[in-house]
């Protein structure tokens, strides 16, 4: 009896351990076939445009502070005014825009492709498929609009002169003031990203709770300080290496400490992303309709 009961045990363990090493071979199948199309698909042209629009203004700001003197020489000027840059262009309108159409289009967007189908008559759990797709998409978009933020970050103190900008580097400061930058795009593109995966799974129209989203995101400065913490952006705002004010207006609390930003982050990429799985399994294909 003994003998039977570890053999039934010795069998389920190894039917365990060949479902998850299916479920890990599917989950890198989509994110190889998912990565290509968010790199390469059309859908991926307005992505590259609104990744490298930053880029392009601070390249001209750059090429005009080396012909006039004293545009961007004070280094503390400049990273104030790079601060408020980043997070009113890059954040709020590069970051958040590139995720609503990159997040929400994938599945809506095959929805409207006809694709999905294709998807769902495989033996795959819609768990997998869902974070395979996030893991891909939030793979193109760190890399991209981290590419965005790197940039800006050059062009912008290649204004200071090529011997600043050198020095500035060489001693450490800016090494580590452009990692913070990108810890928090990545962090922005991980929160933005599963909420707007569950948008796209959950909304037939998804483009008005988008536009509800961005006006919430954009007015966190007028909210008291407890609504402040429903937002991602005031995660993403308390973690900047450079303390910027945020208006007149604006009702000021306690910072955020960081670890608890990132905790806070990562909390609400993984309740967005549950919920989105379950969403998915209770998702009903009916092209006509759309």
């Amino acid at each position: 009896m003994a003998t039977s009961a570890a053999e039934a045990l010795t069998t389920t363990r190894t039917a365990n351990k060949m479902l998850w090493r299916m479920r890990a071979r599917q989950f890198k199948a989509v994110v190889r076939i998912e990565t290509k199309k968010n790199f390469l698909g059309w859908r991926a042209v307005p992505l590259y445009l609104i990744a490298a629009g930053p880029i392009f203004l601070l390249a001209i700001f750059s090429i005009f502070a080396s012909f006039q003197r004293g545009l961007g020489e004070s280094q503390g000027e400049l990273s104030i005014a790079l601060a408020n840059l980043y997070e009113g262009l890059i954040l709020r309108t590069v970051v958040f825009f590139g995720c609503a159409w990159m997040f929400m289009n994938l599945f809506r967007g095959e929805i409207v492709d006809k694709s999905l189908h294709y998807y769902f008559l495989t033996p795959m759990r819609r768990e997998v498929l869902v974070g395979a797709k996030f893991a891909s998409g939030l793979a193109a978009a760190a890399i991209l609009f981290s590419a965005t933020t790197i940039g800006s970050f050059i062009f912008a103190f290649m204004s200071l002169g090529y011997p600043a900008f050198t020095r500035f580097e060489l001693s450490g400061t800016g090494l580590s003031l452009c990692a913070s930058y990108v810890v928090i795009t990545v962090l922005a593109c991980a929160g933005y990203g599963a909420f707007f995966l569950l948008i796209g799974l959950v909304f037939r129209n998804p483009i008005i709770p988008g536009l509800v989203v961005y006006g919430w995101e954009w007015l966190n400065f007028l909210l008291p300080p407890g609504l402040k913490k429903i937002s991602i952006i005031q995660y993403l705002h308390s973690m900047s290496p450079v303390a910027i004010s945020e208006g007149p207006f604006a009702l000021v609390g306690e910072p955020t400490p960081k670890w608890l930003c990132v905790t806070g982050l990562v909390m609400i990429s993984a309740v967005c992303l549950v919920l989105a799985g379950w969403r998915a399994r209770h998702v009903e294909i009916k092209y006509g309709s759309e």
